[in-house]
């Protein structure tokens, strides 16, 4: 049996690294000023040798810097004070130690706690000479060094320089080396996230590098990966929520929620899933209509809409300022919810099956849903009304006058191809078909992608990479099929699964791809030549 040993700080040793770091800095003021708020005092030195000697030696401008910062008895203190104050009458400095008796705080405070003392030193300084037996009671100014010296090193503790960043340092240096944090990154200290993922040039993969083997009676119905890169989440039919590690396919165990089995969950299938901007928060969207969002470093769950919509959600986005959700469902609408109000805001209704997905335009003023009954319609996301109505035309060895269900229709990362503002808005449109289409938003067809096969070649799922160099589409095949953007040509092909391809995601940055099928497996794809398999628990 093991037992777990937990580590707490106090918040004292806390203050003492920042008093430390503001001291070694020159932040003096706002050394002083914590110190004075805190009633925590630095008391440490580099070097306690140094102080010590410094002391003995009669360096007494060093001397007082260092002791400007420990919190020293008010009798050792005065001893200090005094015997500076002596060594410069002696050297006939009485300015300065003129200057000390009367302003400096320890020797006001003798002067109130034992005025015979103050007095008898104030006389000393008024003579016309200097007499060392009777200033020092008789022992040599460097006996009474020494004995300062001894009295002040028993409240001066020596602390390596550094303490704060060297702390840090260590704990980013763990952090990479379990996983948590990318390596070989710039890392954003204060929020614990890569500051700025390493970009890799687009390229396809080449194999299946890792894959999460779920449960006999699970598979996963949808996944997406942070913004920061950091984490992979899949939402399974039976309604766990996983965080994963997509280098090794493995669960994070170092969310302790995770570790404990305490994981994010519905009462029904999760089929839709999405990360806000910042990647702090999840949400995700259950075959009921609930909809919950995560606080994903604690797994809690800081929100929760019932009945976001009447029956279950197909896919989620988040707005540009992440403070509001947007759904598409079953119940052939999209919605927006307001994340502080906990309501839904808006609905834009005009779909007469399956609404696949919603997401925003890049500017958010424009909303695009893709559904079952043939249609992908532009929205006005603040007024809800239509604007624009598009039927992607079908290929030409299928009926035109069939509507066929639109998949998805996502915005183009750019305009591939193309010159011009990428602000004017281009859209990737899957429908049940063998062709992908890049469509203007009047529904004008800029470049079509097909897999040339009018058997099992229909395509099922989509997804752009994120330079939008690539698109990849998954077929009724279950191979994943690899189009150059720029040409349109069919670069490469990937049996990605045994079973129906549900969906595709990619990593914001990194050439990795994640395809999920019902045949219970996510697999991730690189261009490395490695394979492994990762078992999940049958939480059924």
């Amino acid at each position: 049996m093991s037992v777990a040993v937990s580590t707490s700080v106090e918040s004292a040793d806390v203050i003492r690294l920042m008093l430390q770091f503001c001291k070694e800095n020159g932040l003096h003021r706002s050394l002083q000023a914590l110190q004075e708020e805190s009633r925590v005092s630095l008391n440490t030195v580099d070097s306690l040798d140094g102080l010590m000697g410094d002391i003995n030696n009669g360096r007494w401008d060093m001397v007082l810097q260092a002791v400007s910062y420990l919190s020293l008895p008010d009798n050792v203190q005065q001893d200090l004070y005094v015997q500076i104050v002596l060594e410069l009458a002696e050297m006939r400095e009485l300015d300065t130690a003129n200057h000390l008796i009367r302003e400096t705080a320890p020797m006001i405070a003798m002067k109130q706690d034992t005025p015979e003392r103050y007095l008898r030193l104030e006389a000393l300084l008024k003579r016309n000479y200097f007499d060392p037996r009777e200033a020092y009671d008789g022992d040599p100014k460097e006996k009474k060094r020494s004995s300062i010296a001894q009295a002040i090193s028993k409240y001066v503790q020596v602390a390596p320089p550094s303490r704060l960043l060297s702390l840090v340092g260590q704990a980013m240096k763990w952090q990479q080396h379990a996983g948590i944090l990318p390596p070989n990154t710039r890392i954003d200290v204060f929020r614990g996230v890569a500051a700025d993922a390493i970009e890799e040039s687009e390229q396809c993969p080449t194999q299946i590098a890792k894959t999460v083997k779920f449960g006999t009676k699970s598979h996963p119905e949808c996944a997406t990966f942070s913004p920061d890169g950091q984490y992979c989440v899949s939402g399974s039919v039976d309604g766990f929520v996983e965080v994963w590690d997509y280098q090794t396919a493995m669960l994070r165990k170092d969310l302790s929620y995770q570790e404990e089995g305490a994981f994010m969950m519905h009462e029904k299938a999760v089929i839709g899933i999405a990360f806000s901007k910042d990647s702090e928060l999840l949400a995700t969207g259950a075959q009921d209509g609930q909809l919950k969002i995560w606080r994903v470093a604690t797994g809690q769950c800081v929100r929760r809409y019932e009945k976001a919509h009447n029956e279950g959600i197909t896919f989620i986005s988040w707005s540009k300022d992440s403070s509001q959700i947007l759904t598409a469902s079953f119940d052939y609408t999209a919605r927006a919810h307001g994340l502080k109000s906990g309501k839904t805001l808006k609905e834009y209704r005009g779909h007469t099956s399956y609404v696949n997905t919603a997401v925003y335009s890049r500017d958010g003023g424009r909303v695009i849903t893709a559904s079952s009954d043939g249609h992908v319609i532009i929205w006005d996301s603040r007024t809800t009304e239509q604007m624009h109505t598009i039927v992607p035309p079908p290929p030409p060895h299928m009926p035109s006058t069939i509507h066929y269900a639109v998949n998805a229709a996502f915005m183009a990362p750019a305009a591939p191809g193309q010159s011009g503002n990428e602000d004017e808005g281009l859209i990737y449109v899957c429908s049940r078909t063998n062709t992908v289409q890049l469509m203007n938003m009047q529904g004008q067809v800029i470049k079509s992608f097909t897999s040339g096969k009018r058997d099992k070649g229909d395509f099922v799922a989509m997804t752009p990479s994120p330079k939008g160099d690539w698109l990849y589409a998954a077929a009724e095949d279950n191979k994943l099929y690899c189009f150059s953007t720029q040409s349109g040509a069919l670069e490469q092909t990937l049996q990605v699964a045994e079973k129906e391809v549900i969906g595709l995601v990619h990593h914001p940055s990194r050439n990795v791809l994640a395809a999920y099928s019902s045949d219970g497996t996510m697999a991730f794809l690189k261009r490395d030549r490695t394979t492994s398999v990762a078992q999940s628990s049958d939480w059924a």
